[in-house]
């Protein structure tokens, strides 16, 4: 028995209608709330280890820091590959693992590899730094801070400890850089003259104030029946009294700091600079937490500057680039080109059928095949990107053939005589098994796009399904709806016949 789904929808309309409603409706609600981002979210378990030590050579990182990482590293599960740079200063080592591997997994075993050969690296080292790279596609949002009354130094202390910490309160901000502006910091310019006359040395003096200029525990004490905790205080609240500190010289005796050289409040010495328009200047780089929507929290932190520019009204905030510009204008020229693409094909296919209700229910299939496309992008947790809006972008004009070969040949079976919802019942039984074969002809060249290996395949695995959903529903359309419309909504060709010949045989008379 061959059973004839259109001509089964055509005979009961309503339940093809509520089931396109439902996936138009839930589809426009996923679009609302559809991520938007440059591009696709892949997870790479990729995980570096830095360990900086302050004027280090290459040679002594690499046989003191860098090799024993790497040791230590290599006995993790599912390394794939250890690639170490090495800096002036700086040891960098990069661990990729096999894909599939969990990232948060990966991470904790790298540290605690790291943890466990702590004690074998030098004293003299900063605490390792290890994370994981998140690739996030687009870039962060620029901000330039400017202000006539404050100094770079005020400036990049507003920047690092009121506005950063404000921007990053907001769910969907993850990091907050400040570029440019110099860092407060406290000057001791000893004379070389005074410390060989007082017999004391540079290297003296800055062990003595690391040891005295520090706050320590100092254990507990009893009063009556409490108990209470006791610090020692050793660090020195402003210049005045760090100019007071008594250095200790040979021989029992003690002298001032200030009576070895210059204590200053000053500034560190500046190791980069940013410019705008050929002039220095301060500004801060907001980037997005991962998984969430660029655009959004481009509209976040504009309202949160907004709030420190009423705040702070003799400081002038600009916003210079931001990555949700590209994306945002990518999204809008995809869904043009839908849009121009469902105009033209009314104009084609009213140009080669001249009947307007048929070009009307061919380019309907556009809109009824995206719309759940969206839908189905939401539940998968698939975000509006550059693959995804490629897709979508390139099936434009497959979205609308199956349509066009259904309404094409409905009409020509209108033109052999038959009535609106015979020809629409012949007509989708006749090309039904052909225009099946087309549609999944498409779908199986693009779904094995989905399902590609390695890093590109995570990138392409939304550009395979989001094409393959969207063709698969354009076929839903032309099997389901497209005859349904044809039979109750295009106009009987004999009834066109006889009213042409009336109104001839009137002019005659």
């Amino acid at each position: 028995m061959n059973w004839n789904i259109s001509a089964w929808c055509i005979r009961n309309p309503i339940p093809p209608v509520i089931l396109f409603l439902l996936l138009t409706v839930s589809g426009i609600l996923a679009l609302v709330s559809l991520g938007i981002e440059e591009e696709p979210n892949i997870d790479v378990p990729w995980v570096s280890v830095t360990v900086t030590q302050s004027g280090a050579a290459p040679m002594e990182l690499e046989t003191q820091i860098t090799r024993r990482v790497e040791d230590a590293v290599a006995g993790v599960a599912n390394v794939k590959h250890i690639r170490s740079t090495l800096h002036t200063g700086v040891s960098n080592t990069d661990v990729e693992f096999e894909l599939g591997t969990n990232s948060d997994r990966a991470t904790n075993d790298v540290r605690e590899a790291v943890t466990r050969i702590r004690q074998h690296m030098p004293r003299g080292i900063d605490e390792p730094i290890i994370q994981r790279q998140d690739f996030v596609g687009d870039s962060g949002i620029t901000y330039i801070v400017e202000s006539k009354d404050r100094s770079a130094m005020d400036l990049t202390y507003l920047i690092e400890n009121d506005f950063s910490r404000q921007l990053m309160a907001t769910p969907g901000i993850g990091q907050v850089y400040r570029f440019g502006g110099v860092d407060q910091q406290i000057l001791v310019d000893l004379d070389p003259v005074r410390l060989e006359a007082l017999g004391v040395t540079a290297d003296m003096v800055n062990q003595q104030l690391r040891g005295l200029n520090i706050n320590l525990p100092g254990g507990r004490g009893e009063i009556g029946s409490s108990e209470q905790s006791i610090r020692t205080l050793g660090s020195s609240h402003d210049v005045a009294t760090l100019k007071s500190t008594r250095i200790a010289l040979p021989g029992g005796r003690w002298v001032a700091l200030n009576a070895l050289g210059e204590v200053t409040n000053g500034s560190s010495e500046q190791r980069h600079m940013a410019l705008l328009d050929g002039k220095p200047a301060v500004g801060m780089e907001v980037v997005r937490r991962r998984g969430h929507n660029i655009v959004s929290v481009e509209k976040d932190a504009d309202r949160i500057v907004a709030e420190l520019s009423k705040k702070y009204p003799d400081i002038k905030l600009t916003r210079v680039f931001s990555g949700a510009r590209y994306v945002r204008e990518s999204c809008e020229a995809t869904f043009e080109s839908l849009i121009l693409g469902a105009l033209l094909a009314v104009i084609v296919i009213w140009a080669f059928l001249r009947d307007s209700r048929a070009a009307a229910i061919s380019a309907l299939a556009m809109p009824l095949s995206v719309i759940p496309t969206f839908a189905f992008m939401k539940a998968v947790n698939f975000t509006l990107n550059d693959m995804s809006l490629l897709g979508l972008a390139l099936v434009i004009g497959i979205l609308v053939d199956d349509a066009i070969v259904e309404i094409e040949n409905i009409v020509r079976h209108m033109n052999m005589g038959k009535s609106p919802y015979q020809a629409a019942i012949d007509a989708a039984d006749e090309i039904g098994l052909a225009v099946v074969a087309t549609t999944l002809a498409a779908v199986v060249v693009f779904l094995p796009v989905a399902f590609m290996g390695g890093i590109p395949g995570q990138f392409f695995r939304q550009f395979g399904l989001t094409v393959s959903v969207a063709v698969f529903c354009s076929l839903l359309v032309a099997r389901l709806i497209t005859p349904l419309m044809a039979a109750y909504w295009l106009k009987d060709s004999k009834e066109d016949h006889s009213e042409s010949f009336k109104t001839k045989s009137m002019m005659v008379l």
